[in-house]
């Protein structure tokens, strides 16, 4: 018989279905076993009862967690059994016939619970029981619903879906880079990516015009809150574009999304409130203001945007470095001082953020589509001739081939996920996170490798002294 999904017993009331999934909770009444089943659909009661002998002989050796196929006949309960305020909570499953798939060993946590009373170790290194638990199985869905609605929402914007390489070129743009030796090339390196700028920027010059990627990113940054080695944005860019067309699409698409799939949520303020840089540093102290007039109100949602950031700043030693990165261009009415390098701290870039509940969850600018503005930029953050051209003359080859005028943002998908399920961190809407170390319980990662793989890439380890 096919199986059936316990999300769609409803449709098979009277009938005789066969189920497969785990068994949730099992009650032994001595002459009935009574069992809650889950498939990834959902949940479901079921009762073995004394006439159906071989059912009931293995209904009362199967514990929690063991994988089984149930037939049974799908019935309606009584009117004084019926719970309404549970899925399914109308009907029962009489079995007929049970089925052992696989036996389990007593799980090393409840995974019926919420999980939030478990020490996030154990929790890690069991991700895969972990994920059981119907809180994460809620978040995973959600996950999976938003990607889709980014999709089809962008779809019918005319962008087209992309990826970019995850073994590309170490350049000194932002935080630090992992980096994969090639084993063909001894002694050089693949950087993974810290985001898709370059590529991205690269696609509009290939006349592409409207890109978009759910791209995983990677930085090896130091153990900092809530951030992870790897993560994930949503990353777009547009050409012959303004920043306004980029903030009403990305308004556009946050409301859609809160709407549709988060409508217990409530956002505050449409449109979003606009707010500048030197407004949001003396007001609330950041540039991600939370503007929420009730802190205390989990489902209220007070986007913002922020714009008129500074372009450049000083870093601890005195040096010009950029607030965002280095590709975006400055405001029209700055654009001789970026080119003449006078007034640097006073130029403004084409650059906004968008801030939800106190977190920043997106940024972008509008790009320096032309080489020589490019290079002013590099020039200031300190960066010789030789320098530009090593590491950047890809980029400028491009734009010496008639660049188009392009501007994007990336959101930082995880967060916003955090945000929308109430959750404390992101590793909460991650289905394999890493600790706040960024080591793998699970996998056991990072870990050495055989002497014979470093003598092929080429490499001594030399461990340093801590």
């Amino acid at each position: 018989m096919e199986r059936t999904y316990i999300k769609d017993l409803k449709n098979h009331i009277g009938k005789e279905v066969t189920i497969a999934g785990w068994v949730d909770i099992r009650r032994d009444q001595g002459k009935m076993v009574f069992l809650d089943l889950r498939d990834m659909s959902g949940k479901v009661q079921a009762v073995v009862l004394p006439n159906h002998t071989e059912a009931l002989a293995v209904a009362q050796i199967i514990r929690p967690e063991w994988v089984v196929e149930v037939n049974a006949q799908v019935n309606r309960r009584p009117e004084r059994n019926v719970k309404l305020d549970v899925s399914n909570g109308d009907i029962e499953l009489e079995v007929l016939n049970i089925v052992v798939l696989n036996e389990a060993q007593t799980p090393p946590m409840d995974v019926t619970s919420d999980g939030h009373e478990i020490g996030e170790e154990t929790r890690l290194k069991y991700r895969y029981l972990d994920l059981r638990r119907p809180r994460l199985q809620r978040n995973m869905r959600l996950r999976h619903e938003v990607a889709l609605h980014i999709r089809n929402f962008l779809s019918k914007h005319s962008f087209l879906e992309i990826e970019t390489p995850l073994l590309t070129k170490s350049t000194p743009e932002g935080s630090r880079d992992y980096i994969v030796p090639s084993r063909i090339e001894q002694g050089k390196f693949y950087a993974l990516p810290q985001s898709p700028q370059q590529y991205k920027q690269l696609l509009m010059v290939a006349g592409m015009e409207r890109y978009f990627q759910i791209a995983r990113c990677m930085r090896d940054e130091d153990t900092r809150g809530d951030r992870q080695p790897e993560f994930t944005q949503l990353d777009m860019e547009l050409s012959f574009t303004t920043q306004e067309d980029i903030m009403k699409l990305n308004e556009k698409l946050l409301i859609e999304l809160v709407q549709t799939l988060a409508p217990e949520k409530k956002i505050q303020t449409i449109p979003f409130p606009r707010i500048t840089y030197k407004e949001a540093m003396e007001k609330y102290g950041n540039d991600k203001p939370d503007m929420r007039e009730d802190k205390n109100d989990p489902n209220l949602l007070a986007f913002c945007w922020v714009v008129d950031f500074p372009f450049f700043e000083k870093n601890k030693a005195g040096e010009w470095t950029f607030t965002h990165n280095p590709f975006s261009a400055p405001m029209p009415e700055h654009y001789e001082w970026l080119m003449n390098k006078e007034k640097i701290g006073e130029i403004l870039a084409t650059q906004y953020d968008v801030a939800l509940n106190g977190y920043e969850i997106g940024g972008g600018s509008i790009r320096n589509h032309r080489p020589e503005a490019l290079i002013k930029v590099l020039e200031i953050l300190g960066h010789t001739e030789e320098n530009i051209r090593k590491n950047f003359g890809h980029m400028l080859d491009a734009f010496s081939y008639g660049a188009p005028p392009h501007g994007g943002i990336a959101w930082g998908l995880d967060r916003l996920l955090a945000i929308l399920t109430n959750e404390p961190n992101i590793r909460e809407v991650i289905a394999f996170p890493k600790t706040g170390e960024g080591r793998d319980l699970m996998m056991e990662a990072p870990s050495e490798v055989s002497a014979e793989q470093l003598q092929e890439l080429g490499i001594v380890v030399v461990k340093s002294k801590k």
